[in-house]
């Protein structure tokens, strides 16, 4: 599904099922130099089980045009930009990495568009090391080994190959092959430059839930320790519940990949509370 949004065609994968913006909505951000396709398991499963879904693809990554914006504060507005396109007045954003910043800055900035969020593989700050950010610039492929090495549990039993013939690891190489040049760069410099972290957390309005895999390299579960208790103090101040923390062990960054039945029943167990499906799970 494509519609335009500031001039520029934005597309969004639906699961498989016609989009319908009076159900319940659920709004996939991928990371870092990846496209809609990460969530393929995740959007799917919620499309058929009383949701409408959409998995974007951001402005400039994937099938979207545009260029990669700089900021992470720009990035939240054109998430609601996207939303005022496809007619969607509120939705659960569920993010994952440079998503999961996107979608901490919408629920702060814009609390009455979001009904929940899901935090995947997050931290806050989210540095890159020096290392990362000059490969990224200067050298992409050595910088997609680099984040190919750290972002898996393991690139040789499984789940790194959980059959003949499927190899998560270069699966997510050549999704990184296929973004433009440039947008790794942008993409991990406005990782690095967030600092409005614990601003939007202290702002939160909304049920929070964290995802975070035990053995990752890439955002370290610890670095997500003063979010979760920044989110909890917000959700005691408007008495919502408070977040959920789910930790996956075995799991390293790429969590929608590496553990997709256990994102799964966290992600549907945490949207049964928060935004109730139309359909029977």
């Amino acid at each position: 599904m494509q519609v335009p949004v500031d001039g520029r065609r934005v597309h969004a994968y639906t699961g498989g099922v016609a989009f319908d913006p009076a159900q319940p909505t659920v709004v996939f951000l991928h990371g870092a130099q990846h496209d809609h396709s990460v969530w393929i398991l995740q959007s799917r499963y919620f499309a058929h089980h009383g949701h409408a879904v959409l998995a974007l693809d951001l402005t400039g990554h994937g099938r979207s045009e545009g260029e990669p914006l700089p900021t992470i504060e720009a990035l939240g507005r054109w998430v609601v930009a996207a939303l005022d396109a496809f007619g969607v007045a509120s939705a659960a954003l569920v993010g994952h990495s440079l998503g999961s910043l996107i979608a901490l800055e919408v629920a702060g900035a814009a609390p009455d568009r979001v009904s929940g969020i899901a935090l995947v593989g997050t931290a806050f700050p989210m540095k890159v090391s020096d290392a990362l950010l000059a490969a990224a610039r200067d050298d992409e492929a050595r910088a997609f080994d680099m984040i190919n090495f750290w972002s898996h549990s393991t690139i040789n039993a499984r789940p790194g190959s959980p059959a003949p013939g499927f190899s998560i690891f270069n699966q997510n190489r050549r999704l990184m092959e296929r973004q433009k040049p440039g947008v790794l760069a942008v993409d991990f410099s406005a990782c690095n430059a967030w600092q409005g972290g614990f601003e939007r957390a202290d702002a939160l309005r909304c049920p929070a839930l964290f995802v975070l895999g035990a053995r990752d390299a890439m955002t370290q579960p610890r670095f997500a320790r003063a979010l979760i208790e920044r989110a909890a103090r917000a959700a005691a101040a408007a008495y919502v519940p408070a977040p959920r923390v789910v930790e996956i062990p075995d799991c390293g960054h790429a969590i929608a990949a590496e553990a997709p039945d256990a994102l799964r029943d966290a992600l549907r167990t945490f949207l049964a509370a928060s935004q109730p499906a139309t359909l029977p799970r």
